[in-house]
């Protein structure tokens, strides 16, 4: 093919010839060109459209979109439940803590501390920034792990305030007679019957017939029989070996075996057996080897026997810092 191109006005012509070859060329370029010009329009006609708010350019924003936003949503969705779960494992400890919390202060004598109102906050906003759920992540992270070091905490706590208690009721401590003083005290004295230097193994506290004798601390009845010396007879056993004995009575409301708690009515004040007139006879005995009741009364009294409580409390302390490190 020949293409000739005249100029008029330099008055001169050009001819130029066109292959097979050079046509097909030609008319590729031309429809790239007229598919990028098409493309171009369609393009500023979609945004437009898009932007303009037209129902077909919505359309098709929206079907370009869809498949982002429903994948947003189902990883959105897989978050919250992820976050559910573990506000709920929070709930569960927080009750758990709370429980916790009211045994021991039970178990120390003192009332329930409500946890209906959130305690005060506040302080300066040095700097701020938004939260984003990384942050709650650790942050309720952070808040399980010092729930469980709490919780195990208070464990401890409520298992040596359990076994303290246990232990100051199986301690004779409560005094056998109400408001009785000790008449003969534990040690050397003459003896009131030959008159002679004897060791008194226990404490009398003088009384009038019939009134009650308490158990000084709970246990079992090991004795209740009549001795030539003792007269009626109870003794009661409070483990590790430690028994008290309660001699001289008029009558005995227990008998051998039974359970007694602290203070129980157990025997009335009499005077059988060697006595020289109504009275209790109280012993306690450690391995079987008398010791001075008088101590041990005093410790219920809060008196200079309290060093054992104090050594009990000062475990629990050392085993609560132990805990918190």
């Amino acid at each position: 093919m020949h293409v000739i191109i005249t100029d008029a006005r330099l008055a001169r012509s050009r001819a130029i010839h066109l292959s097979g070859t050079r046509l097909l060329l030609l008319a590729l370029l031309m429809s790239l060109v007229l598919m990028a010009c098409t493309a171009a329009m369609y393009h500023w006609l979609f945004m437009q459209g898009a932007r303009a708010a037209w129902p077909s350019g919505m359309a098709a924003h929206a079907g370009a979109t869809q498949g982002d936003a429903d994948e947003q949503n189902r990883l959105m969705r897989a978050n919250l439940d992820a976050m559910a779960r573990k506000v709920g494992e929070m709930q569960a400890r927080v009750m758990q803590l709370e429980s916790l919390g009211d045994r021991v202060m039970g178990l120390a004598g003192m009332p329930p501390v409500s946890a209906a109102k959130p305690p005060g906050q506040g302080g300066a906003l040095v700097s701020g920034r938004p939260l984003d759920l990384a942050d709650l992540q650790a942050t309720l992270d952070d808040l399980a792990r010092v729930t469980d070091q709490r919780v195990d905490l208070m464990t401890v706590v409520e298992s040596r305030l359990f076994d303290q208690r246990i232990r100051k009721h199986m301690v004779p401590t409560q005094q056998p007679v109400l408001d009785r003083l000790a008449g003969s005290s534990f040690g050397w004295r003459i003896d009131p019957v030959t008159g002679q230097s004897a060791l008194h193994t226990g404490l009398d506290f003088p009384a009038e017939p019939g009134t009650p004798i308490l158990a000084a601390a709970g246990g079992v009845v090991v004795t209740q029989e009549y001795h030539p010396a003792y007269g009626n007879m109870v003794e009661v056993d409070h483990g590790n070996q430690l028994v008290t004995r309660y001699a001289h009575a008029s009558k005995t409301w227990v008998k051998r075996g039974d359970l007694v708690r602290r203070g129980q009515k157990i025997a009335a004040v009499g005077s059988t057996g060697r006595s020289t007139g109504p009275h209790l006879h109280f012993e306690v005995l450690v391995q079987g080897v008398p010791q001075d009741p008088q101590k041990f009364l005093l410790a219920g009294a809060g008196g200079a026997g309290g060093a054992a409580q104090r050594v009990a409390a000062a475990g629990v302390t050392t085993e609560v810092q132990r805990m918190g490190r």
